[in-house]
């Protein structure tokens, strides 16, 4: 009495056209490229890991929020290099550009 199944899928292969049924697929590309880019950052610009988030993705653009001028300034360096390894990836597929804002220090994100 064994039920047949058929091959495996992998969950995060099924969101995306769960989110679409659900209206979701906005906030389903915002969390994966939020992922991607804290991962990115993280590797390679670790002095600012923590310091800063994406705030919402306009168009091909995603816009970065610094705590602190100092962290917007080293990441406008690293620009380059993280467009690059974000256009490259699953999580940043269609950003063509990031804009680095400084935020409100105490701001409520959101």
């Amino acid at each position: 009495m064994s039920a047949r199944r058929g091959p495996m899928t992998r969950i995060g292969d099924l969101l995306p056209d769960a989110a679409r049924g659900l209206g979701l697929e906005d906030e389903l590309r915002l969390s994966r490229t939020m992922a991607t880019f804290d991962r990115l950052v993280a590797e390679r610009v670790p002095t600012v890991a923590g310091a800063c988030h994406v705030e919402r993705i306009d168009g091909d653009t995603i816009v970065v929020e610094a705590m602190a001028p100092i962290v917007a300034q080293e990441l406008q360096l690293h620009v380059p290099e993280l467009l690059a390894a974000l256009s490259g990836s699953r999580g940043g597929a269609g950003i063509r550009q990031i804009r680095v804002v400084v935020g409100r220090a105490g701001a409520p994100r959101g």
